[in-house]
């Protein structure tokens, strides 16, 4: 008996995710649940470094920005509700100095920069098509920073301009990374606050934009986390509490699906050894200075040192 409408999915044959890969996500907030597997399994990641980003044209900017190691000064920041913000930055980075916000400003700039040039996968998250507009400046906002509505103006991106700006996108990196496969995908948390019929609207939009821009023989990809949350996964027990947001069972599912295609199979061992060590460390012992316990931590160590001699990188 069928359960699911799956949908059929081939592994990667070529550049898939390694211990050797480093991959740079940039996007919507799925980028930070897919983020945080690689983390766990201590993959080399770089993740958002301008905070979570919405809308095809804010990653653009941030990609032109740390490309050209734009330096951040003090008119690219405003004070409001007590702290320093930055219109092309989401207010994760924002502070209550404004000396700090430059600062982290500007050496996330030479960090993206230098992941851009060194990255092996660059993974792309779309969340939406809608965009905001501050009025003053006429300048498209990466986030509103709680400044009051009436001062931007609200635009839905047509497709031929997310097209345009994933174009840019993909040129900009490759002049830079020629060799860097790049993944779009489209986040399936749905933005509801901007109306069911408008973010049905905003995500046909994006889905069509980027498969202008989907080229496999150039190394630009699509990996269907939309697809799969949509059609597979199409029950509110794969929902949060916010019934808008996956849960962590709906995560770990996208995350398997993602696995099959995108990790490479060598990778396997290494992951699993890594799970092992770090299920050790999140272990509660009955007695920990028991004899079996410190037998168990050496044991620990020696895992991870083994697994350090193969890959530097790794750190618990």
């Amino acid at each position: 008996m069928k359960l699911q409408t799956k949908i059929s999915l081939s592994p990667q044959q070529y550049n898939q995710i390694d211990y050797n890969s480093k991959s740079l996500l940039i996007g919507s907030c799925f980028v930070e649940n897919i983020g945080s597997k690689l983390d766990y399994f201590k993959f080399q990641n770089f993740q958002n470094p301008f905070g979570i980003l919405f809308h095809p044209q804010a990653i653009e900017t941030l990609i032109v920005n740390a490309i050209n190691e734009k330096e951040y000064i003090e008119e690219d920041g405003f004070f409001h509700n007590e702290q320093w913000h930055c219109y092309d930055v989401h207010s994760i980075l924002s502070n209550s100095s404004k000396e700090e916000l430059l600062k982290s400003l500007n050496e996330n700039v030479k960090k993206t920069n230098q992941y851009i040039a060194e990255s092996t996968h660059i993974i792309i998250t779309l969340g939406t098509a809608w965009m905001y507009r501050f009025i003053e400046t006429d300048k498209i906002v990466a986030n509103c920073h709680k400044v009051p509505q009436k001062k931007f103006s609200k635009e839905l991106m047509s497709i031929d301009e997310i097209s345009d700006s994933l174009q840019a996108i993909v040129s900009l990196i490759k002049s830079v990374n020629s060799k860097v496969s790049i993944l779009f995908t489209v986040s399936p948390i749905r933005h509801l606050k901007d109306g069911f019929v408008e973010n049905t609207l905003s995500k046909a939009h994006l889905i069509s934009a980027i498969h202008q821009v989907v080229e496999p023989r150039n190394q630009q990809y699509y990996f269907q986390s939309y697809e799969i949350m949509m059609d597979e996964l199409r029950d509110y027990r794969f929902y949060s509490e916010d019934m808008i947001h996956p849960n962590n069972l709906a995560i770990n599912y996208i995350w398997e699906t993602f696995q099959q295609i995108w990790i490479a199979k060598e990778a396997l061992i290494t992951m699993n050894e890594v799970d092992t060590i770090q299920k050790g460390i999140l272990h509660k012992p009955f007695n920990p200075n028991s004899n079996s316990h410190q037998q168990f931590l050496q044991n620990l160590e020696e895992k991870k040192s083994q697994l350090q001699l193969q890959f530097q990188h790794i750190h618990f």
